[in-house]
């Protein structure tokens, strides 16, 4: 097992000792290991503190991931330009990642089921694939929409398995993100998507992906309450265990100089993507009056439920 490894598994079980032991968060506050993972903020880690009971989760700006190196089992692949997430289930799908001078530039996708543990100090993706497997994996033009039937070519060359709202049994990844990647189930992969005859080894044609969107394409759209305009998308919030969308960022700075709020996909009523605009199911005054978003404090449970009981009457 590599050294790295073996010092996350130290990490980890120092702290979950560490966290057993205490009686709050507030008394974690001086020990060195909190200290450390306080510096994963740096490296575009939120801290949700958490009671003793709890494991410690961790949430991601979606922008500070950007230019993290992806590594094969053999070498570098590339560096992470963006990601998709599907639309539907507000769940990050693939991670795209420019592989400069080593293929010529191309863009390649990587599903998160391939990430194994994340070095968030060094910024490094470490994945299950060797960089033949990427070579020579389906060459597809990010630039332009990603079709089903790309997707379905990419899950018959990959061992990875998708189901339309996820990854895995009974929940969106199969077993989190681990030392092995994430676990691979049984089912038919792209339930629904129609194939030919039960002799056709090659499925139909099918239309592009329109639950498929760039966030980097959706930075920038406006966010629009029941009763005008409030603000702009800045960002995005993941769950770093499961890769799913919590919240977005918006930056009200042409309404609300200097204030920044969370809005989670389930408030919104709609998003018009030909004209970049996001509609939200609270008026003016609910947007402005919810809690404030500090990136640079942690993101705590309390601060969630206060944000969720603040809409909780309107959306």
């Amino acid at each position: 097992m590599p050294l790295k490894l073996h010092f996350y598994f130290y990490v980890t079980t120092c702290i979950a000792l560490i966290l057993h032991r205490c009686d709050s968060p507030s008394s974690l506050r001086g020990h060195s290991l909190l200290r450390l993972c306080m510096h994963q903020r740096e490296c575009g880690g939120i801290i949700v503190e958490t009671d003793k009971s709890k494991a410690v989760i961790m949430k991601r700006n979606i922008g500070s991931l950007i230019g993290f190196t992806m590594g094969a089992t053999d070498g570098e692949i590339g560096k992470v330009k963006d990601f998709y997430f599907d639309d539907h289930t507000w769940t990050i799908r693939y991670l795209i990642v420019d592989t400069g001078g080593w293929l010529s530039g191309r863009k390649v996708l990587i599903s998160p089921q391939s990430l194994l543990n994340t070095d968030w100090e060094n910024k490094v993706f470490p994945v299950n694939l060797t960089k033949e497997q990427v070579e020579n994996s389906p060459d597809i033009d990010t630039d332009q929409p990603v079709s089903r039937q790309q997707e379905i070519e990419l899950n018959q060359y990959y061992p990875w398995t998708f189901w339309g709202d996820g990854f895995g049994p009974g929940s969106l990844w199969g077993g989190g993100i681990g030392t092995t990647g994430m676990m691979m189930g049984t089912l038919t992969p792209f339930g629904g998507i129609p194939y030919g005859d039960e002799n056709d080894q090659e499925p139909k044609k099918v239309e592009g992906d329109p639950q498929l969107r760039s966030c980097d394409q959706v930075k920038g759209y406006t966010i629009s309450a029941t009763d005008g305009a409030i603000g702009d998308v800045e960002d995005f919030i993941v769950d770093d265990n499961n890769w799913k969308i919590d919240f977005i960022e918006v930056d009200t700075g042409n309404w609300l100089p200097g204030k920044k709020v969370l809005i989670s996909p389930s408030w919104i009523k709609d998003i018009d993507w030909p004209t970049s605009s996001v509609a939200v199911n609270a008026s003016i005054d609910q947007v402005k009056n919810s809690p404030e978003y500090n990136p640079d404090q942690p993101l705590t449970e309390e601060y969630q439920s206060h944000l969720h009981q603040h809409y909780g009457g309107v959306v």
